[in-house]
């Protein structure tokens, strides 16, 4: 990749990245989000919600620790 400047919160996520990728193939795989033959947009999005349920009552869940800097009070 070239060089090039970023912005402070695309440095925060780019360093995790990892827990990122694991949270999505979990919503994937075991809350089974994917799949592209719906019939129906509201078919879709129920799909979508029930998988993130489940992802919310899983025991385990990776976390992302994010603190922000904030900018001085003038």
């Amino acid at each position: 990749m070239k060089n090039k400047l970023m912005r402070l919160t695309d440095k925060l996520l780019a360093r995790k990245r990892s827990i990122i990728e694991t949270v999505i193939d979990q919503l994937k795989n075991i809350s089974q989000i994917e799949h592209s033959r719906h019939r129906s947009p509201i078919n879709c999005f129920v799909n979508v919600i029930c998988g993130l349920i489940a992802y919310c009552h899983q025991p385990k869940k990776p976390e992302l620790q994010l603190e922000w800097a904030l900018p001085p009070a003038a």
